[in-house]
């Protein structure tokens, strides 16, 4: 049986003050939350209130991306190592917006999840198609270029610490949703990729969150389809009564 994930990806959102205060609003919300793993990815600046607020608590904290070399010449980049010295214990890799917005590859993707790894972090590595590629009937052939180029030379082992995140662009912050048969029917596919290019063991055990404006109103639905192992929550996650409602499903 797959333990479910609920993580919130906080984006460029909320000060170091304003994490505090979430987190006070939100852990008696979830306290007796222990059907499943709670993730909050907040903005490296908020790192460290995050870590303090959560202390104690099974609320795991991640970062929202890494570089690959454990230190450089890399104005602005954040090493592994640094954010195990901040206290988290996964890292968002490949998000769609870094994909978007900031050039991020496959092959970059490959580099920051092996970095991730070897630095004892669980990566959270997003995959997904935009709406002109779900159009031109080109879901699978992203998918499978984004899994194979992400997860490249890892092993079977390196690949049971991973957990994946569907997230159709398209449905990010657009107001437009997948249905959770669609959704399912994406998880499907990408287990299908990890059977092939690792083994049955391995596809079995892989735990595939959904990510496209998930909301309290629409994460039942989501959970109940076989495959949906979780949800990587955007909006959603700023405000601690949505995100509470969206852990407690």
């Amino acid at each position: 049986m797959r333990r479910p994930v609920i993580a919130g990806n906080w984006k460029m959102y909320k000060t170091a003050a304003e994490t505090r205060d979430f987190f006070r609003a939100f852990q008696p919300l979830v306290a007796g939350s222990n059907h499943c793993d709670i993730i909050v990815a907040p903005p490296f600046t908020a790192l460290a209130a995050a870590v303090e607020s959560a202390r104690g608590s099974a609320i795991g904290i991640a970062g929202q991306n890494l570089h690959w070399a454990s230190e450089g010449a890399f104005t602005g980049e954040i090493s592994a190592r640094m954010l195990v010295e901040a206290g988290c214990r996964g890292v968002v890799i490949g998000h769609s917006e870094r994909r978007q917005y900031f050039g991020e590859t496959d092959e970059g993707v490959n580099r920051k999840t092996k970095a991730a790894l070897a630095a004892g972090l669980t990566p959270i590595v997003c995959v997904g198609e935009t709406l002109a590629e779900r159009e031109g009937q080109l879901t699978h052939t992203v998918l499978q270029h984004q899994f194979e180029g992400a997860f490249a030379a890892l092993t079977p082992a390196e690949f049971s610490r991973i957990l994946l995140a569907y997230e159709p662009v398209w449905a990010i912050g657009t107001g437009r949703t997948a249905t959770p048969e669609m959704a399912a029917e994406a998880h499907r596919y990408l287990r299908d990729r990890a059977a092939a290019q690792f083994a049955s063991e391995q596809a079995s055990a892989l735990r595939i969150l959904y990510g496209g404006s998930v909301k309290p109103d629409n994460i039942k639905g989501l959970m109940a389809q076989d495959g949906i192992d979780g949800a990587l929550v955007g909006g959603a996650s700023l405000d601690p009564k949505s995100f509470a409602a969206i852990v407690n499903f």
